[in-house]
């Protein structure tokens, strides 16, 4: 039997007893809700700081709660959990394990807010420290915006940090307190991280002095990117490391590197950043030459220095990130990296290119992505939080990536997309890292034949290896779907996973937000699951949206929210040979139904109402509201009919009328319009849909607000109908009885107005 393969709907709940070796986690469920990233011995990375969560500490203030539910301030919180100080006085309170001289502390506050936050020891004020909502607060879908009027705020919080001017032993208590001279106070302190930095580093013997030797503005006054470059290029070629000594210089444009080092005196105390005051997509950055530049860049070192930058949105064709361009035979060694728009986006071809040491933190994408024919490139040892997609990312468009790795890394809440994640590739390596808290459309480790270029010689292929990983509390809500994503998930969009071997073992999936394994897409083969450990999930174990074939050995799993512990509706097109040792997942009959409810909040994004948001903003008032309906066809969710983006769209079970989607706008309203769409003329012809619209004040009983009638939705038009009606209602309900061109109820857009 431990070689046989079946489906999983004849599996039995008993499976071969075959020994295996014993996974790395031993803990329960209910221990590994609680379990943070840096409580996983031998992987992640090591980091100069020590961590104290707000939750765990002293404190006066009230607790955000624990629920992950997108929109929320616990669900971008490390641990899932944060404490709001809205009164002058409170504070948090943290006991020094360690020495410590600096500390960075993570925080929200309201939009639209600049203030600060004491520092106190006892009664003796050691800083006052700004926190502004500038970097963070974004609304809509991608590519997000600063606009509130585009609803769903999330991105909330940023960090802060300062150096104390003196070390503090272990035991002293350092408080982050709200002032007594604070107007309107309202934050929220996630965590703070306590460190004992080192004196600045010298200057190498025989090195350039930017400051000088080329007249680098060290205040910051002046723009210095051309004293910066003409010192790069002198070093370049004279073979002599270039120098930047302590201070915190302006770049208003990148500076380009090629065959030099370039070193700084230490993040903390080495700075560079800045934007061009006119030209916003120009900003400091450190980039390799491309191809069409003669590139890429050969031998560049950076090391021992910031580059905290002064982005504040996400358009993706400006070039605002730390790094860039095309590097080989290249390292990035301790840098900080802050405020830009991605860590480093590096556009191949190029070859052995390493990030290591570093933190990446609060970025509106990115933390890194290997873009276009990287081969043999890494980023390991490095702490990743607050990116605003993908943390470590790799995207084999049009050109293979092959050999890359990422290793002993620790990430913590991306706010969209994935921890881990490889589009396409060849031979790729994720082992020994850590993650922990998925926020939303994506999970801890992600396989994927997705995006531009995925396809054919770029697609997953060769030996994968993903080992020795922790997961922890990954996996969440998509907003264009109404299921889960899983922890561990496969995506072979663009085709098929099946040229490739990939081999996951000694994994701990803990404390799943939803799923812990998902496939999706299409076919996904080739996959081998060794001492695999799932500690609690929050619907399934496994969830089967596709056919997969699959080994597993020594896979258990415990704590799951659903049962039977497997989703699965492909039949035996879901089949895993039993490789022995497992338990927890194997079910008669998998579960095939209506999506449930995870153990956690909910697939609906909410509105935050701590810190207080800025006052609702008139216009459509279905936007991001909840959304039901008596049915959908494959990925096409309700939620894609109030998510403000016209491209996506909701499809009712296909020749089953009739089909209903309903909304709750939360409280009775005025209506006086409803305006109902269909994706782009250009994609959609046109079609007559018959429906009515209902309302109720309770969502149980309803009346009729217009009559069934056909509605026609023409591309001459803009695939457009609005209906006219006056009521007052909390519940709208639209009932679909037929529809010319497609056999189900379709809409990409349902808005309501009270005007």
């Amino acid at each position: 039997m431990a070689n046989r393969t079946v489906p999983l709907a004849t599996l039995t709940a008993v499976l071969a007893t075959a020994v295996v070796t014993a996974v790395t986690w031993q803990s329960t469920p209910a221990q590994a809700a609680g379990l943070s990233p840096f409580d996983v011995p031998g992987r992640g990375a090591t980091v100069p700081f020590t961590e104290f969560e707000a939750e765990k500490a002293a404190h006066n203030g009230v607790s955000t709660g624990t629920d992950r539910t997108y929109g929320t301030l616990s669900s971008e919180a490390s641990g899932r959990e944060a404490i709001t100080l809205d009164a002058a006085g409170e504070y948090v309170e943290f006991t020094l394990t360690k020495p410590a001289n600096a500390v960075t502390f993570r925080y929200s506050v309201p939009d639209g807010r600049t203030a600060s936050l004491d520092l106190r020891t006892g009664s003796t004020l050691i800083k006052t420290v700004p926190v502004t909502s500038k970097y963070a607060w974004y609304y809509g879908y991608y590519p997000f915006t600063n606009n509130p009027a585009d609803g769903r705020p999330h991105h909330f919080y940023d960090e802060a940090r300062t150096l104390f001017g003196t070390t503090y032993p272990a035991g002293t208590k350092i408080r982050i307190q709200v002032a007594s001279t604070a107007l309107s106070p309202s934050f929220t302190i996630d965590l703070a991280d306590f460190e004992n930095v080192p004196d600045p580093i010298g200057k190498p013997s025989g090195a350039i002095d930017v400051v000088a030797d080329y007249g680098a503005d060290p205040t910051g006054a002046t723009d210095s990117t051309a004293k910066f470059q003409a010192a790069v290029n002198a070093g370049a070629a004279s073979g002599r490391v270039v120098y930047v000594p302590p201070g915190a210089f302006t770049l208003y444009s990148h500076v380009i590197v090629d065959r030099v080092t370039l070193a700084g005196a230490g993040p903390w105390h080495t700075v560079l950043g800045g934007r061009h005051p006119t030209q916003r997509d120009q900003a400091a950055g450190i980039y390799g030459k491309y191809t069409n530049q003669g590139g890429p860049s050969q031998n560049v070192t950076v090391k021992d220095l910031a580059i905290i930058g002064d982005i504040q949105e996400r358009v993706d064709e400006h070039q605002v990130n730390a790094f860039g361009g095309a590097m080989s035979n290249s390292v990035i060694d301790n840098v900080w990296m802050q405020h830009t728009k991605v860590g480093a986006w590096m556009d191949g071809p190029m070859d052995r290119f390493t990030i290591r040491n570093s933190r990446i933190l609060d970025q509106t994408a990115d933390g890194v992505n290997f873009h276009i024919g990287v081969t043999n490139s890494t980023v390991t040892n490095t702490f990743v939080r607050n990116t605003g997609d993908d943390a470590l990312a790799m995207w084999a468009e049009n050109t293979p990536n092959v050999g890359n790795a990422f290793t002993h890394n620790t990430i913590v809440a991306p706010i969209l997309a994935n921890h881990l994640v490889s589009y396409g590739g060849r031979d790729i390596v994720m082992t020994d890292n850590v993650v922990s808290e998925s926020v939303t459309n994506g999970g801890g480790i992600h396989v994927g034949n997705r995006y531009p270029g995925v396809t054919g010689p770029t697609a997953v292929a060769g030996t994968w290896t993903l080992a020795r990983n922790t997961l922890i509390r990954a996996g969440n809500s998509d907003y264009n779907w109404n299921f889960g994503i899983g922890a561990l998930w496969f995506w072979p969009d663009q085709g098929a996973i099946t040229g490739a071997t990939i081999n996951v073992t000694d994994t701990d999936i803990l404390d799943s937000s939803y799923a812990a394994i998902q496939w999706i897409g299409n076919q996904t083969t080739g996959l081998n699951l060794t001492n695999v450990t799932i500690a609690g999930a929050g619907t399934f174990a496994l969830q089967a949206q596709a056919p997969v074939t699959a080994r597993f050995t020594g896979v258990r799993a415990s704590g799951i929210a659903q049962n039977p512990p497997t989703y699965s509706c492909v039949g035996s097109g879901l089949a895993i040979t039993d490789g022995g040792g497992n338990s927890g997942w194997q079910t008669a009959g998998p579960y095939c139904g209506p999506w449930p409810a995870p153990r956690y909040g909910n697939t609906t994004p909410t509105t935050p109402t701590t810190p207080p948001t800025t006052t609702p903003p008139a216009g459509n008032l279905a936007a991001g509201r909840p959304v039901t309906a008596t049915g959908q066809a494959d990925v096409y969710g309700p939620g894609n009919a109030v998510d403000g983006n016209a491209s996506t769209y909701w499809e009712s079970t296909n020749n089953a009328f009739p089909q209903s989607i309903t909304v709750d706008l939360g409280q009775s309203r005025p209506v006086a319009r409803i305006v109902l769409k269909l994706p782009p003329p250009a994609a959609w012809a046109t079609r007559t849909q018959t429906l009515s619209v209902l309302g109720s004040g309770d969502g149980s009983a309803y009346s009729t607000v217009k009559s069934s009638a056909g509605y026609t939705f023409n591309p001459a038009s803009g695939n457009t109908v609005t209906i006219p009606v006056s009521t007052n209602q909390r519940f709208l309900r639209l009932t679909f009885t037929g529809n010319t061109g497609w056999p189900a109820g379709q809409l990409s857009e349902f808005e309501v107005y009270a005007s």
